[in-house]
């Protein structure tokens, strides 16, 4: 079969790049990839993995349909954040700091997959549940036997995709020797809409506010621990996990939560650097398939739907006699997207490896900084609404 533009990866990028086109009159498009499977979950219980949702992010899910769509029980917002250094910085931001509501919002993965697929079926968007096996020049072959031919295919199937791998794109890839454990937690004290970060020897910690639980005051945690010993945690059997995990969490957190307990169990998940050229002769990359950033910042999806948002806007924009496979167009993509990836990738790898470094004075000379930012207003509005424009 013909397309206009063939969408491969059903992931949440892929499904609002697709909704993004198609809502804007595109309708010639295909979506290829299995559809994401729904957990069974009760009222008490919550997918594994969550994100925080800039502003950006919200206002484009908002102009897809789909914002209204989520449950309210199952969102939270976060309205201030700590942030605490290794030594004695501090950092503490509040929405009212920037006249916002809110800094961002957390949503679990499972939710946002199922209002997207909700609004591409309300559409009718043509969805091939399978996988691609073959491509060359503008032409593919998926696993069940299906050709398919497109005048523009947009890689969307995660940092391992088969596209950008046919068409022999670079994926220049770079390894943080760590492991993203993430799981969710019952805290003894209530978050207060509150996200928390720790920058640790180990690695820097997060926990997300979520909503509570009949089991008490829940978060979510995503750990960013050494390889060896994330694999030895994810490891351990249940209960001996569960109380390994709550003794490093105090220590960690210096007991801010009060005690915390593993809800369910922990999932792991390597960290890596990436990037590619974004485009190629008839192809367009977008999130995982396009670059990757250390998840401190918390903004790998948010990228993600950025770039969902500038390639739709720019197909659906560009002159009436070009294709959307004029490499002119592509280049604009490319181009809408170049400040953004670069800002994000220079500040979460650049702190990354400053608090790596352990030479004096470095450990005190950063925990100073981030204590003088702390008592600069205006400084501290800047990184508010820098993170609402994350996309």
């Amino acid at each position: 079969m013909k397309a206009q533009v063939i969408v491969c990866g059903a992931g949440i990028v892929g499904m609002a790049c697709a909704l993004a086109l198609v809502r804007q009159g595109m309708k010639d498009l295909v979506l290829l990839g299995p559809a994401p499977k729904a957990l069974p979950l009760g009222p008490n219980e919550f997918h594994p993995r969550v994100y925080a949702i800039s502003a950006a992010s919200q206002q484009f899910l908002t102009e897809l349909g789909v914002w209204s769509l989520m449950n309210p029980q199952r969102l939270t917002r976060v309205e201030a954040m700590e942030i605490k250094g290794d030594q004695f910085g501090a950092l503490y931001l509040r929405d009212w700091q920037a006249a916002r509501t809110s800094l961002t919002w957390i949503v679990e993965s499972g939710e946002l997959e199922r209002v997207l697929q909700q609004a591409l079926g309300l559409y009718g968007v043509q969805w091939r549940q399978d996988t691609l096996e073959q491509y060359s020049d503008g032409q593919g072959q998926t696993a069940s036997g299906q050709h398919l031919h497109a005048d523009l295919w947009v890689g969307a199937d995660g940092a391992g995709s088969k596209l950008r791998q046919f068409a022999g794109l670079a994926y220049d890839e770079t390894s943080y020797d760590a492991v993203g454990v993430v799981g969710h937690l019952t805290a003894q004290y209530a978050h207060q809409a509150t996200a928390f970060q720790w920058f640790r020897p180990e690695g820097v910690l997060g926990i997300l506010p979520m909503p509570d639980t009949e089991d008490g005051h829940q978060v979510s945690m995503v750990w960013s621990l050494r390889t060896d010993y994330a694999n030895t945690l994810l490891s351990l059997p249940a209960e001996r996990q569960a109380n390994e995990l709550a003794e490093s969490l105090g220590q960690a957190t210096r007991g801010r939560l009060g005690k915390l307990q593993l809800r369910g169990s922990l999932h792991g998940f390597a960290l890596t650097l990436a990037r590619s050229p974004m485009i190629g002769q008839g192809i367009a990359l977008v999130g995982d398939a396009a670059h990757r950033v250390h998840p401190l910042a918390g903004q790998g999806l948010n990228l993600g739907l950025g770039d969902a948002h500038a390639l739709a806007r720019t197909l659906i924009d560009r002159e009436a006699d070009m294709s959307v496979a004029d490499p002119l167009i592509l280049r604009r993509y490319r181009r809408a997207r170049a400040q953004a990836l670069l800002e994000m990738r220079l500040v979460t790898d650049g702190l990354k490896r400053l608090f790596d470094q352990t030479l004096p004075p470095l450990p005190w000379l950063r925990n100073a900084g981030m204590s003088l930012v702390d008592r600069i207003p205006f400084v501290k509005r800047l990184l508010i609404d820098g993170a609402a424009r994350s996309a």
